[in-house]
């Protein structure tokens, strides 16, 4: 988490601002002195507010998320009727998605069609590779850190692409695949089987719909098509460069395996999955004749700290705070556990260019002193924590002169419960899991649970990507 330096609890520029306004002030007072009653007070208050914490982000940043989000509700802002808007709108996606259209193409490479999510704002269009789903836990140490280290490389490829602009990882659990593979396992018992093996099968069959899920994890990459040294300018020239790009990605040796490049079936069906969980399982035919727009909600309500979308409810989390001790490979192995609630846990990134990331780095490292100089020349001594702090960030300053990059990133988690009554038992079971990963602290999405829903859904959103 990157943290500048500033007077107090301010950010570095929280603290120039600071002092701009109280320059200002005395200005005014220069002229008018009986302005000091108001200003001062007011002036106080705001940075008292800038400085103090509410949930792991500033009591200002807070409290300007919910006046904000008040203001948009009053204009009815956070209220989405698809049967209401006029044609074209009424095939647009809501929130973020909305500037959002998908693309059906060829693919040369596979021989298979491939669906492209393209960004009419931006012009950026994304592409999603299946997963199929695994894990580490029973592998050796040396071969996960095989994989780590193999990944880090992949990232690396990232930071030197200025094609690529992001990328998302999900993993979404959805509760309930019990019921399969109980029917699968009926038509295969044997008869002649006997009597104790389907004693045991049946106790199998009757036990798990509630103890396993389906998984079905996906790579979503953003790319800049006009990034390239020759810009397309065709659509199709477009589609064609950016499905280039990404079959440049090497995810072999990472300890995930690839299933096929996402069809735009499939991203039907995983937005509109999401929106309403009761179809996840349903035909590929059901979805093949649906509109983009018609993957969304019928009807969904912005809340404060919920979503709510065609009967269901959804409450999404952001990360707040990592742990700063070292952390093990199966951190988050308590939130991918299999709940009742369907459940998405996302990782954003955008990995920096060598020049930004050494850029940031030296701004952390003398961030670092700076802290620990001020509060020494207060107290005496610095903080132990300051001081961990600047060991840990000229560590990585040392990493990065070795030719590792630097990466922003954050971790979003979305949980769905199928009414407003299971809400309250759908945030109990997320904040269980947070806690069981013993370090990592997040927070609710306050003001912006439709814009992080749509995160971890292959629309082309990255919060980390600027336009």
């Amino acid at each position: 988490m990157r943290r500048s330096f500033g007077f107090g609890g301010l950010s570095k520029t929280a603290t120039m601002v600071a002092a701009v306004v109280l320059v200002a002030v005395g200005i005014i007072a220069t002229q008018a002195p009986a302005s000091l009653l108001v200003t001062l007070p007011l002036t106080f208050a705001v940075f008292g507010l800038a400085a103090a914490r509410r949930h792991g982000m500033s009591a200002l940043a807070y409290y300007w998320a919910k006046a904000s989000w008040r203001r948009a509700a009053r204009v009815e802002a956070t209220s989405y009727r698809r049967v209401l808007l006029p044609l074209p709108y009424a095939l647009d996606l809501p929130g973020v998605g909305a500037s959002s259209t998908l693309i059906k193409a060829y693919d040369p490479t596979t021989g298979r069609h491939v669906g492209v999510v393209h960004d009419r704002a931006t012009d950026y269009m994304t592409v999603t590779t299946l997963l199929a789903p695994g894990g580490s836990l029973m592998a050796p140490t040396g071969t996960v850190q095989s994989s780590l280290r193999t990944w880090s490389s992949v990232l690396d490829a990232m930071s030197t692409d200025d094609q690529i602009k992001g990328a998302t990882v999900t993993i979404q659990i959805t509760p309930g695949a019990g019921e399969a593979l109980g029917d699968d396992v009926k038509s295969r018992k044997d008869p002649g089987a006997p009597q104790l093996a389907k004693q045991v099968i049946d106790e199998l069959v009757r036990t798990t719909p509630h103890a396993t899920a389906s998984v079905a994890p996906w790579m979503t990459i953003t790319v800049d098509p006009a990034a390239s040294a020759n810009p397309p300018q065709e659509l199709p020239e477009k589609v064609a460069e950016v499905l280039r790009v990404v079959d440049s990605i090497d995810l072999s040796g990472t300890g995930t395996d690839v299933e096929r490049r996402a069809t735009d079936i499939d991203l039907r069906r995983i937005v509109r999955a999401a929106y309403d969980p009761a179809v996840f399982n349903a035909r590929d035919k059901d979805f093949a004749e649906l509109e983009w727009g018609e993957c969304g909600p019928q009807a969904a309500d912005d809340y404060l700290e919920e979503y709510a979308h065609d009967g269901s409810v959804s409450v999404s989390y952001v990360l707040r705070e990592m742990p700063r001790r070292p952390i093990s490979y199966s951190v988050l192995l308590p939130l991918l556990a299999p709940g009742r609630y369907q459940r998405r846990i996302t990782l954003a990134y955008r990995v920096l260019d060598p020049l930004e990331g050494e850029a940031v780095l030296e701004r952390e490292i003398s961030h670092a002193y700076q802290r620990a100089q001020a509060t020494a020349e207060v107290k005496g001594r610095a903080k132990w924590s300051q001081k961990a702090d600047a060991r840990r960030a000229e560590a990585a300053a040392a990493q990065v002169a070795g030719g590792s990059q630097v990466v922003e990133w954050t971790l979003m988690v979305t949980v769905t419960a199928r009414s407003a009554a299971e809400l309250a038992a759908a945030r109990q079971e997320i904040d269980r899991a947070v806690k069981a990963t013993r370090g990592i602290r997040m927070r609710p999405a306050y003001g912006a649970q439709a814009a992080i829903f749509a995160a971890s859904l292959p629309l082309g959103y990255n919060p980390l990507v600027k336009d």
